[in-house]
């Protein structure tokens, strides 16, 4: 087995060979002068189970490229398998047709990654489940709400806790949650009114007086988030604690967040994320969740109980 990383999380990919017990494989990978990628394998790889670490967040359109080319590479190099992990799996939010004339872009970055030579596929809280069906190849989709939890059972967050979904889509998760803290359910629902900006509508559920997590899969512009967090602490919410798979976030969503309610923001490192003051933010490592994944995938053996957590399925 051999763990190679491209460009955009190699910290990650580093803390996930050392869960392995093994070192991170060696490859080159610059750019040209024009902007195109080269990459070269230095080390031999014929016959080997190879796993290739790469979170597509920004660039993703660089990081994606890197990552088909490094498939390439491997392919001509006669490794045996090739699997992507990754972390972040991009463009999952172009997951349908919801306009006219517009693409399944999910599908397409599917389809591309296969094209390129990945034999299977490993990933952590995909935006929405069903892209595991544009695979044609087998799809491992791993959940951070385990490790969360792990962080969560150390804070002090009161009797009164409610777990709250920022819209309709991210109930599933939510429920996984609130089943974990034994508390109870609210959902916001919002409407979209631009790519930056949602309006909040109301709030489904108690939560005066309670302290709130509220659970949401990815945030780049904290729109969502600043917005539920403001209309819980409306409904009476004494504390809200803010928690997010995969925090992609930009100039505008930190500036968001420095003048929001959210007291906490607990994240995982999926993606490299930019430090900031103003507000808290403790980040969770899933190197662990990921290596212990790709050791059963090498030795071919079952992930399901990376599912399961105190009994509670997970997704």
């Amino acid at each position: 087995m051999k763990i190679f990383s491209g460009r955009s999380n190699e910290t990650l990919a580093k803390a996930i060979c050392k869960s392995v017990g093994v070192p991170l494989a060696k490859a080159i990978i610059r750019d040209f002068p024009n902007g195109e990628t080269f990459v070269k394998i230095e080390e031999n790889v014929r016959g080997e189970d190879v796993f290739v670490v790469q979170s597509t967040c920004p660039p993703p359109n660089q990081n994606l490229m890197e990552l088909f080319i490094m498939f390439d590479a491997l392919r001509r190099a006669s490794a045996n398998r090739i699997t992507a992990v990754l972390p972040y799996y991009g463009y999952a939010r172009q997951d349908r047709k919801d306009q006219p004339r517009v693409p399944i872009s999910a599908k397409l970055v599917a389809n591309l990654l296969v094209a390129a030579g990945a034999n299977r596929m490993l990933t952590v809280d995909l935006h929405a489940q069903q892209i595991q069906g544009f695979f044609d190849i087998p799809v491992d989709h791993l959940y951070a709400a385990p490790v969360i939890f792990e962080y969560l059972k150390t804070l002090d967050l009161g009797e009164q806790v409610a777990v709250v979904s920022p819209d309709t889509g991210g109930i599933k998760m939510a429920h996984a949650y609130s089943q974990m803290l034994h508390a109870d359910l609210a959902i916001v629902a919002k409407r979209r009114m631009s790519d930056t900006e949602t309006e909040t509508i109301s709030v489904i559920g108690k939560v005066r007086d309670k302290t709130v997590v509220l659970v949401d899969d990815l945030t780049e512009t904290a729109g969502t988030l600043v917005s539920a967090a403001r209309i819980l602490r409306r409904r009476g919410a004494k504390r809200t604690i803010a928690v997010v798979s995969h925090a992609v976030l930009n100039d505008l969503g930190i500036k968001r967040l420095r003048k929001s309610n959210i007291d906490e923001l607990i994240t995982t490192d999926t993606v490299p994320r930019p430090s900031f003051d103003g507000v808290k933010v403790t980040t969770c490592s899933v190197a662990g969740l990921l290596g212990e994944a790709i050791k059963r995938i090498h030795t071919n053996s079952s992930v399901t109980s990376l599912f399961e957590f105190d009994g509670i399925r997970i997704g």
